[in-house]
Formats: structure tokens, C-alpha cells, sequence
């Protein structure tokens, strides 16, 4: 029988992450073999991960990766927020962006080395970490803002054509990501689902009328509360978060157009 050191011990401890007795197992299984024992080691607890994945991924990060004309948001789960802030985790997060950057744009199917990544979190914290969704995309002009909240938790990121600055669609992505007045629906008010949009106005026409309102004085004072509600929900004519007596066409400008925004939230629906 091989002799196990306490030093080989503890290499594959802190390779692994896991407590001192699994490894000495390990090595002993693996009559002192090093690599065989970290493999026999990781294939036995991914394993008994995998059995895990019915528990909720609650928690977790979002990660933003930028290259040239390209840009990826990830959203990494994992079951508790003390394995979210986790620095290793962290940086698994965000190797997984930068991996996506490889990828054609739109959703990104993990990879084998992303799988793997986590698969390295999950064996060292015992979590059901997972991967909740990756989304790629390009702008021709390069002009992207972001923004991602201090716990990791909301981002946001805008895809813009124009002069204005790094830090102002930054501050942008700031204020999409406060959702103050609300979470932007749209970018105009053309932009915003006719759907939302018709739920809102038989709502208000239905408060008009059952205040006793005459229909005619009913309609009117509905078309001048949809305009309330564009400029709540439309993100170009909500007031700016960090200047209210503006609103966000105001601050970027007549010479920036604004294509597209994305605003996530860990453990949303995707």
C-alpha cells in the first residue's frame, strides 16, 4: 500500500476544495496517484451532485463580458448568496461571459469547458450551481452600455448607435436596472406591447366609469392618463433616477439612438 503524506493531502484539498478525509480516501484508493485520485475524486461527487439538482438555485450572479463589436451577459445560479459572493464563484461567472464571446449571437448553449467550470464550484461547495442562461450579442458601431448592481444580482445592459459618452449609458443602464418609475417596457412609446398598453386603458376606462364619469369625459380623461403611463413605461421618457427634472432622451441626446436594452435579475424567469 502506497504511503499518503499529509502534504498530498492537502494539494488535493486545495485543489478540490473538500474536506480532508474525502481526499485521504481518495489517495488511498488511488494507492498515492495524484491525478487518479482528483479523478476518482470528481467523478464520485459530481455524481452525488447531479442527485442534488432538484434544489432551488435561488441565488447567484450575473456576469458581463465585452470584445470589439461583442458583448455577453451570463446569469450564473447557485443555491445561497454566501456561495454567490464567493470569489471563486465569481470568477466563474465571469470566465464563463468571456468564454461566450466565442459564440454566435443570441442564446449560448454551454460548452463542455463552461459545464465544467461549474462543475468545479459545485464539488467544492456542495451547492447546485448551474448555469441559468448566456446571451450573446454584436453591434456593428461597438456602442455598448452596462451596468451591474454592487450584490450581482440586477444588470442591465443597452445597445446604442451615436456620440454619446461610456458614461452616460452607463448611468442608462444604471437607471434601467433601479426600475424607477418601473421596469422600462419599452424603448419609445411605440415600442411598448399593444398587449400591456390595451390592459392598461380598459383599466383606467373602467375606474373613469364606475366613478360616474360620462363615456365622452370617461375617453378623454383615458387619453391623458396613457400619456402618464408612456412616460412611466417608455424608457426614453421616463425621468432620469439620478436627475428627475429630465428625462433619459434628455441625457443621451438627440445624436444617440438607443436599438435595444436587456435588464436581468438573478432567478427571474428567463
Amino acid at each position: 500500500m502506497a504511503q499518503i503524506n499529509a502534504k498530498d493531502v492537502m494539494k488535493l484539498r486545495n485543489a478540490t476544495g473538500l474536506a480532508m478525509m474525502e481526499c485521504k480516501k481518495a489517495l488511498t484508493e488511488a494507492e498515492g496517484d495524484f491525478e487518479q485520485a482528483e479523478t476518482l475524486l470528481r467523478l464520485k461527487l459530481k455524481g452525488k451532485m447531479d442527485k442534488r439538482t432538484e434544489r432551488a438555485a435561488a441565488e447567484g450572479r450575473i456576469a458581463i463580458a465585452e470584445r470589439g463589436n461583442s458583448l455577453v451577459i451570463a446569469e450564473i445560479r447557485a443555491e445561497t448568496d454566501f456561495t454567490a459572493k464567493n470569489d471563486q464563484f465569481v470568477e466563474m461567472a465571469q470566465k464563463i461571459a468571456e468564454l461566450a464571446l466565442d459564440a454566435d449571437d443570441g442564446a449560448v448553449a454551454p460548452t463542455e469547458e463552461m459545464t465544467a467550470a461549474v462543475d468545479n464550484i459545485r464539488i467544492s461547495t456542495g451547492e447546485n450551481c448551474a448555469i441559468a442562461r448566456i446571451c450573446k450579442r454584436t453591434n456593428a458601431s461597438g456602442k455598448f452600455g452596462t451596468y451591474i448592481h454592487h450584490d450581482g444580482k440586477t444588470a442591465a445592459i443597452v445597445e446604442a448607435e451615436g456620440d454619446a459618452s461610456d458614461e452616460i449609458l452607463r448611468d442608462v443602464c444604471m437607471h434601467i436596472t433601479a426600475g424607477v418609475p418601473t421596469v422600462p417596457l419599452g424603448i419609445t412609446a411605440d415600442d411598448v406591447p399593444a398587449e400591456a398598453a390595451e390592459k392598461e386603458k380598459n383599466f383606467r376606462l373602467q375606474q373613469a366609469m364606475e366613478s360616474g364619469k360620462p363615456k365622452e369625459i370617461a375617453e378623454m380623461m383615458v387619453k391623458g392618463g396613457m400619456r402618464k403611463y408612456y412616460e412611466d413605461v417608455a424608457l426614453t421618457l421616463q425621468p432620469f433616477v439620478k436627475d428627475p427634472s429630465k428625462t433619459v432622451q434628455d441625457v443621451i441626446g438627440s445624436g444617440t439612438t438607443i436599438k435595444s436594452f436587456q435588464r436581468w435579475m438573478v432567478g427571474e424567469e428567463a
